[in-house]
């Protein structure tokens, strides 16, 4: 069984929809949590695959959050070895900090539904499977293209949406991975301070979670199914 190491900020941003396809590819989940022993606790090369997820935080506020900045070493090493890399929305700010470009507030609050617009590079990459499909965007932040990188996907707010490094590094920074069903009003009520201050109308994006939330799952499975084979043959 292969191994997939998975660092999570907040219990509820887990791998929700990426957790089946995970297992079906052969992979076994540990998720390493923060304020954990272990959190950052191993080797940087140790696992077949190392997410990183989200969380509401920047990827520069070391000052505040001080594991930051030891994650980002770890985060550097292990992109140094090129083994499979998979980050989601602050998982995909850290791999740009680590890979030496800046992270800094876009100045709006994306939160919501909204397609992403593909590269076209990213049209022939896994991420063709979301073309087309509503994306769930939650983030304020956004980061420079790091060096080397390609990148995959823009939205009309935010150019920098999706990024690769090679066939085996992949940064996401909307969230394909959200579980639209019950489990998604922890989201709700995890971020609810934020989505109070930026004004989100909650039946809203509840009602479009509900809509969109089965042609997600679908695109997102299809999608990381792809990218899992591909980094397997590599």
């Amino acid at each position: 069984m292969k191994s997939a190491l998975v660092i999570r900020h907040v219990h509820f941003e887990d791998l929700g929809t990426f957790d089946a396809p995970l297992r079906r590819a052969g992979y076994g989940i540990e998720y390493r949590d923060v304020g954990s022993s272990n959190f950052l606790d191993f080797a940087p090369e140790a696992a077949d695959l190392l997410v990183v997820l989200g969380g509401p935080i920047g990827a520069y506020e070391d000052s505040a959050y001080p594991f930051l900045q030891r994650e980002v070493e770890v985060v550097t090493a292990r992109l140094k070895t090129g083994r499979p890399t998979l980050g989601i929305c602050l998982g995909a700010q850290l791999m740009a900090r680590a890979s030496g470009a800046r992270v800094f507030p876009s100045g709006i609050k994306e939160i919501g539904f909204e397609p992403i617009s593909l590269t076209e590079v990213g049209r022939v990459s896994p991420l063709r499977h979301l073309d087309g499909v509503p994306m769930l965007h939650w983030h304020g932040d956004t980061y420079d293209l790091p060096v080397g990188a390609t990148l995959l996907a823009s939205t009309s707010r935010n150019i920098q949406q999706a990024f690769s490094i090679g066939s085996n590094i992949l940064g996401l920074q909307f969230h394909p991975e959200a579980d639209a069903g019950p489990a998604f009003e922890r989201w709700l009520v995890g971020h609810a301070c934020e989505l109070a201050a930026a004004k989100i109308d909650i039946a809203k994006l509840r009602n479009d979670t509900a809509d969109f939330g089965a042609a997600l799952a679908v695109a997102a499975d299809a999608m990381i199914t792809e990218w899992l084979e591909q980094v397997h043959a590599d």
